[in-house]
This record gives C-alpha cells, sequence and structure tokens, in this order.
C-alpha cells in the first residue's frame, strides 16, 4: 500500500515544501503560474488525489487501440494543430523539447520529437500515449494546465512526483470555437535543475501557438461569418474574435473575446448587435472583395480605440477545407494586429444613422422583404422626413434605401435558387418582387445572367 502523503508532508496541509518563484513569461502575469499556484496543485494532490510523491512508478501509457480511441473526437483539433506543432518544434527542439498535444484528460495524442530519443522520452512518460493528469501523476505542466484551464509552467522539483524533478513542462489550453476546453498543447525537456529562463521562452512559443490553434479552430467552425480579430491599442487585454452574420449580430466569440465583452451562450442565443460592442460603420460589412479590413474601432459607450482586422465571409459553395479559399481564410491573423498600417474606421457622416437605428432599420427590412417596403415607413421609424432620412442611410450604410432594399431582396434570391426548387415566380413574390419578369429584369441587371442560368450552374 502506498506511503501516504500526510506522512511526508506532516499533520498539516499548509506545511508544503517550497518552490522557486517563476518570472512570467507572459505580458500578462495572469497566465503564468504563482509559487502560490503550484501550491494549490499540491494541495489537491495531497486532499483530493491522495498521489503518492515518493512512488516510483512509470507514467500511465495507453494502448494503440485506446489512442485511437481517444484521438478520434479529436480529429479536427489535430488537423488544425498540424503546422502550429511543426512551428512550434522547429523553435524548441534544439533545447530538446518535445512538443506533446493530448486531449482534456491529459492523454498525448500527437506528438513531434526526436526519434532518436525515443526511449529515453518514453521512460519520461513524454511521449505518444502518456497518460498526464493531475489526478494521476500529481503537479505537471499538462495535468495542472487542464486543472487550471490556463498556460502554466512546471519546472523540475515543482513536479509533485519526485520522479519528474528532472522535468521541465510548459503547458496551455486550447478551447475551442464555443470556448470550451479542447485540450493542452505542452512542450517537456528532461532537464536539471537551473535558470528558467529557457523554460519562460517556451512556454511564451507554447502560449503562441496554442492561441494559433484556437483561432484556426475559430475561423473553420464560423467560416460563414464575418470573422474580426480585435486587440486594444493600449495591449491591455490579449486579442479576441468575434464571429457575426451579414446583419451583424454576434453569432461567436472565443473565450477571451466572452471574457472581455461579457458575452455568454445566453446572450448569444438572445442576440447580441456589433453595435453593442464597438461602435462603427456598416459599410464596412458591405464590401465584397474578399478580402481582409484592417481598421480602428473605438468601444460602445467609450474612448478606447481597438486595432481590428475584419475577414469577410467564406461563400458557402466553397466548403472544402483544401480549398485555396478556406486555407486562407483559416490562417491565423491576429499576431499580426500590432503590426498593420491600420486607418481610422470610417464613421457614420454628420446627420448619419446611429449604429443601433441602422440595426432596427435593417432588421425591418430583412423581416419584411416580401411585402412592399415604402421610404415614407422607413422615414418614420427613424423619426425624419423622407428627405433627411435617405440622406443619413446613404451616409451610413452607403446605399440609398432602395439600392440597399433591391441587393438584399436580390441576395436572398440567390440563396433561395441555391438552397430551394421553387418555381421563379414563387421566388420572385416571397423576396417582394411584382411577378418573374420584374425579378428577371433585377437579376440579369445585377448578374448579367437571368435567374435559371443561375439556377442551373448552381446546381
Amino acid at each position: 500500500m502506498a506511503t501516504p502523503v500526510m506522512s511526508r508532508l506532516g499533520p498539516g496541509v499548509e506545511e508544503l515544501p517550497q518552490v522557486r518563484p517563476i518570472e512570467p513569461a507572459h505580458t500578462s502575469a495572469c497566465l503564468v503560474s504563482t509559487p502560490e499556484e503550484v501550491h494549490d496543485s499540491w494541495r489537491r494532490c495531497i486532499t483530493d488525489y491522495h498521489v503518492d510523491p515518493r512512488t516510483r512508478a512509470t507514467p500511465n501509457v495507453i494502448t494503440q487501440g485506446e489512442l485511437r480511441v481517444a484521438k478520434e473526437p479529436l480529429a479536427d483539433v489535430i488537423a488544425h494543430a498540424r503546422e502550429e506543432i511543426d512551428r512550434l518544434y522547429a523553435i524548441v527542439r534544439q533545447q530538446g523539447y518535445v512538443v506533446l498535444l493530448c486531449n482534456h484528460n491529459g492523454v498525448a495524442i500527437h506528438h513531434r520529437g526526436d526519434e532518436a530519443r525515443a526511449d529515453e522520452f518514453k521512460h519520461w512518460g513524454i511521449w505518444l500515449g502518456g497518460v498526464w493528469s493531475e489526478q494521476i501523476e500529481g503537479t505537471n505542466g499538462i495535468g495542472t494546465c487542464i486543472a487550471e484551464q490556463r498556460p502554466v509552467l512546471v519546472h523540475c522539483g515543482q513536479h509533485y512526483r519526485t520522479r519528474h524533478a528532472k522535468l521541465s513542462c510548459a503547458g496551455a489550453p486550447i478551447f475551442d470555437a464555443v470556448g470550451k476546453l479542447a485540450g493542452v498543447l505542452d512542450v517537456s525537456a528532461v532537464i536539471f535543475e537551473g535558470t528558467g529562463q529557457t523554460q519562460q521562452l517556451a512556454l511564451a512559443a507554447t502560449i503562441a501557438s496554442a492561441r494559433a490553434v484556437e483561432e484556426r479552430l475559430f475561423r473553420e467552425f464560423f467560416r460563414h461569418a464575418w470573422i474580426i480579430a480585435a486587440a486594444p491599442c493600449d495591449d491591455s487585454v490579449t486579442a479576441s474574435l468575434l464571429a457575426v452574420d451579414e446583419d451583424q449580430r454576434i453569432v461567436g466569440a472565443d473565450r477571451v473575446a466572452r471574457l472581455a465583452f461579457s458575452l455568454n451562450d445566453t446572450r448569444l442565443a438572445g442576440g447580441v448587435h456589433l453595435s453593442a460592442v464597438f461602435d462603427y460603420n456598416p459599410s464596412l460589412f458591405r464590401r465584397s472583395s474578399g478580402q481582409d479590413i484592417p481598421v480602428r474601432l473605438t468601444r460602445a459607450g467609450g474612448d478606447c480605440t481597438w486595432n481590428t482586422l475584419i475577414t469577410p465571409s467564406l461563400a458557402r459553395s466553397k466548403v472544402s477545407r483544401s480549398s485555396p479559399e478556406a486555407i486562407v481564410h483559416s490562417q491565423p491573423r491576429m499576431s499580426m494586429l500590432g503590426d498593420l498600417p491600420i486607418q481610422e474606421a470610417p464613421r457614420p457622416s454628420r446627420g448619419g444613422l446611429s449604429p443601433a437605428l441602422t440595426h432596427r432599420i435593417c432588421e425591418y427590412v430583412e423581416s419584411h422583404l416580401d411585402e412592399k417596403i415604402t421610404l415614407d415607413a422607413l422615414a418614420s421609424m427613424a423619426g425624419l422626413s423622407a428627405h433627411h432620412f435617405a440622406r443619413a442611410f446613404r451616409q451610413t450604410v452607403g446605399k440609398p434605401p432602395h439600392g440597399y432594399l433591391l441587393q438584399r431582396r436580390l441576395e436572398h434570391v440567390e440563396h433561395l435558387l441555391r438552397d430551394t426548387r421553387l418555381p421563379l415566380s414563387q421566388i420572385a413574390l416571397a423576396v417582394g418582387f411584382s411577378d418573374q419578369s420584374h425579378l428577371a429584369r433585377h437579376f440579369r441587371r445585377l448578374t448579367g445572367m437571368p435567374p435559371s442560368l443561375a439556377r442551373r450552374l448552381e446546381r
């Protein structure tokens, strides 16, 4: 029977051995282990997990069959992580590190390391199939990262089990597109006691790589939405990601954005408009070049400016992950925010509509496309005369009300042609055209072809 941990530490769990302080490896000190936080992990090992710190048992390694089962749910994560893992390994390989991608249970499901040293790494458990949950192995860079859900550096004697005292492990969590923990990216090496400077750099590189994996996952998940990468100009918080639909409703937010903008599943499901987060000009989201839009925005209700990069949505016809457009769309951009030549955002001209009013007008148009919408009705909603409303709407949106209404109707026609088998006569009435010929005339003017030909080309 294993020797009780309490006999090693004395009668009180407060009598924990001293650990060396680790200097911050990131501009946000809250991301890096402090001695107190390592103590918290040791306390869990004592009071919750009853891990024997003196056992010489080798780390657990799962079978090949178990490994296949563990990898299956994270196939997408592995696919999006490979390039970042290769890049991270190129940085840390000279210092003898192994790069491990682990699932949320601490199982290493993908790795990069020196194959010539495979037997040595397997002896220490830092190889494919190793199990590094805190419950089993005590304080370590992978298991403690999972427990704390934050980046963590555990260096040599900070490991709870004395067997692991020659290891240095730096782990960073990977959160999926909806903010749930998907896994951990870790770099581990066999090393002797000494300065933590190299390990701090390894942690910083691991954090950056994990964040890039998260961005790839987010962009892939919301590939049919507009993606906004944003970071405050004063670097007060980490860069974040938002996904918005064609009406600038926020449909997705990564973990950082959820914390920064007080967003949760309930608020997102209820509908949060982008104007609640940033002051912006809606014309930014009417551009059709497909190119990223670098712009500086101001927080709604404040004066804090943010560098942002807006990526247009990917057309639904381009669904293959291997298509050039999809590959470019999923590339990380957040690390570029500080270096982009960003100009101030175009603001509504004097007399323009507020973002909230613009949103309400556009929402009304969207939900009444099949009805007759008059300029007087829209002006009445805004509390303006028809003349002043038309001018303000054009200044804000970049199109006159009639042009905007026509554009939204024709865009809806394109969706119906592609996704339904409705006759053209029914489609015309469904989006507010008087008849099929009325639809055909405007559709041909926009696309250069009749709707019937467009439907055949889509199929």
